[in-house]
C-alpha cells in the first residue's frame, strides 16, 4: 500500500461512526437496515459513510434483490494492521 492509499484508509477511519460500522461488520455481513439501527441519523447520511468505507477498499457491499449487504474487506484490513506495524516500527534507515 503506498502513502496515498494509506492515508485514504485513515482518513475513512478518522470518524468515530466509521470506526463503529467496521466493529460492526467485524461480527458478519450487515444489511444497511440493520447498520442504521445503531444510529442517530438519516439513511442518506450512513449512505456518505458507507461510501467513504467502500471507497477506502475497507468494506465491500453486495447487491441481492433491493437489499445491499456490506462486509470488511478482510485483505484489506489485514494490509493495513500489517502497513501500520511496519510504518510505526523503529527502523535503521530513513525512507527513501
Amino acid at each position: 500500500m503506498d502513502y496515498e492509499a494509506y492515508a485514504k484508509v485513515m482518513k475513512a477511519l478518522s470518524d468515530p461512526k466509521r470506526v463503529k460500522i467496521i466493529d460492526m461488520l467485524s461480527y458478519g455481513a450487515l444489511c444497511a437496515c440493520d447498520i442504521l439501527e445503531q444510529f442517530d441519523f438519516t439513511q442518506p447520511t450512513l449512505s456518505h459513510h458507507i461510501k467513504v468505507l467502500v471507497d477506502s477498499g475497507l468494506v465491500t457491499v453486495e447487491k441481492t434483490g433491493t437489499w445491499h449487504h456490506y462486509s470488511l474487506n478482510e485483505m484489506k484490513m489485514d494490509q493495513l494492521v500489517t502497513e501500520t506495524i511496519k510504518m510505526a516500527s523503529v527502523k535503521t534507515t530513513a525512507i527513501g
